[in-house]
């Protein structure tokens, strides 16, 4: 685990990983490796915002319709949209079917391809149509749905910051934090979040203590699925690998939350 105190790994966590105004304090391997294990904590943090607002907009009057576009929007506002950038990136190097070293040239650039787009489109799609469904079914699905899939898409970012994944880049934000995260520690924190999901359904109902637990577990699935072809492809993980893990656990969070 970490040696870092606490409040130096919620500021890294936040710092990094959202908007809000938190100065990171410290830069360093300690402080990304508490920062990665904090991770969950700042993704409860955006979830709470988005259901806040969801459910606002319902006692306003509004439809499940816009609270669910509202929810969805809410987490690539307290990003700046970069995990939805980073995914588009993502697509567009997987996409290009280009070696390592030039699908990663194509990452950087500031320009979105037609994978990119097509992605992002799809993907937030994905996203309002199981807000919707989680809504209409009820204003307490919805919040649970907003806060779930958030905090499983950082739970992603933990796992893939764990010992043995490798950076693709020797800078930027992905070489800062990849292999910081010891394995153990990234497991502890998984069944936490699991524990904590199931927690927060059994509020809704008995059904959805199941389906919380469950869509955390697909969540991060599916995001090890991504991450180990990404790791193959170009050779480790970089900002904007990490960027699609996060998009691709909460939209399979979501979705499994819709079902049933």
């Amino acid at each position: 685990m970490s040696k870092t105190p606490l409040p130096h790994s919620l500021r890294f966590a936040f710092g990094t990983l959202t908007v809000l105004p938190v100065r990171v304090t410290r830069w360093d391997r300690d402080a990304a490796r508490g920062g990665m294990l904090c991770a969950p904590v700042a993704g409860l943090g955006v979830g709470a915002g988005a259901a806040l607002v969801g459910v606002a907009l319902l006692a306003m009057g509004a439809g499940p319709l816009l609270a669910a576009v509202a929810t969805a929007a809410v987490p690539a506002a307290l990003t700046r949209g970069l995990h939805l950038d980073g995914l588009a990136d993502t697509a567009d190097g997987l996409g290009s079917g280009k070696p390592a070293e030039d699908a990663l040239r194509i990452m950087k650039q500031s320009d979105i391809g037609p994978f990119g787009v097509i992605t992002l489109l799809f993907v937030l799609l994905a996203q309002v149509a199981a807000l919707f469904q989680a809504y209409d079914t009820s204003w307490a699905r919805g919040a649970l749905a907003a806060v779930v899939s958030a905090t499983a898409a950082r739970l992603a970012l933990t796992l893939a910051a764990r010992t043995g994944v490798p950076p693709a880049r020797p800078e930027g934000l992905g070489a800062a934090v990849a292999g910081t995260v010891p394995v153990r520690g990234a497991l502890l924190v998984a069944v936490a979040v699991v524990g904590a999901a199931a927690g927060a359904g059994a509020l809704v109902g008995a059904y959805d203590l199941v389906r919380a637990a469950v869509a955390v577990l697909a969540a991060c699935a599916v995001a090890e699925l991504l991450l180990r072809h990404c790791t193959r492809r170009f050779g480790g993980v970089t900002g904007d690998v990490f960027g699609g893990l996060a998009e691709t656990a909460a939209t399979t969070a979501l979705v499994i939350l819709s079902l049933g």
